[in-house]
């Protein structure tokens, strides 16, 4: 709960001076803590979405934006219909898009028509994923359409119905688009994520980690 109300700190300070700042968001339960204390912030009058734009990292391909396991429905819930933050503001990559190839092109562009992320928001998985950028030989540099690892697909069965498959691949930011934000701000908690935590303090930077 610290760690969030932190996290909330910094994201609220980034609206505060720069009321029109270009945020990277993220999914999972890391952030979570963090965005109810913004939500609660903003009921109070102190934090204001109005001018603010959004990126977020990832979404899975296959399943549609509707659907209650994607990210278009976890950000729906957890943030945006709770703050004034405008529709057309709000940009998340479109896994059923029929090109996806250009579906990631044209994300990078609009990330850097709007002049680039300010602050980006990060989780991190057991296995060094940053966004869905799983451990690999090279660094993928420009959003992109991955396969999920089996580690992550088992991480994230818990959020699909007992007899759903989770979607084999998704489109994520790359580690260069990620890379190109201001600020990078970080979350993660829980015992689970000490190992790998370890390995990104006091490790050598790698495409594994």
């Amino acid at each position: 709960a610290q760690a969030g109300q932190a996290a909330a700190t910094l994201i609220a300070a980034q609206l505060i001076q720069y009321p029109q700042s270009v945020l990277g968001l993220a999914t999972g339960s890391s952030p979570i803590p963090a965005y109810r204390q913004l939500i609660a912030w903003h009921r109070e009058g102190i934090v204001d979405f109005s001018k603010a734009v959004t990126f977020n990292l990832d979404e899975y391909v296959g399943i549609p934006p509707t659907h209650p396991a994607s990210y278009h429905t976890f950000m729906e819930e957890e943030l945006f219909s709770a703050v004034n933050i405008q529709r057309d503001h709000i940009h998340i990559p479109d896994g059923s898009a029929a090109n996806l190839q250009r579906e990631c092109s044209d994300y990078d562009t609009a990330i850097s028509r709007a002049g680039g992320i300010d602050l980006q928001l990060l989780g991190i998985g057991r296995n060094g994923h940053i966004g869905f950028n799983e451990p690999a030989p090279d660094f993928v540099v420009a959003t992109n359409c991955v396969n999920l690892k089996e580690s992550t697909k088992t991480a994230n069965k818990r959020f699909f119905a007992e007899d759903e498959q989770v979607p084999e691949k998704a489109l994520t930011m790359g580690i260069g688009t990620i890379m190109k934000a201001r600020h990078i701000l970080l979350c993660v908690s829980g015992e689970g994520k000490a190992e790998i935590l370890k390995k990104v303090l006091y490790g050598p930077v790698t495409p594994q980690v």
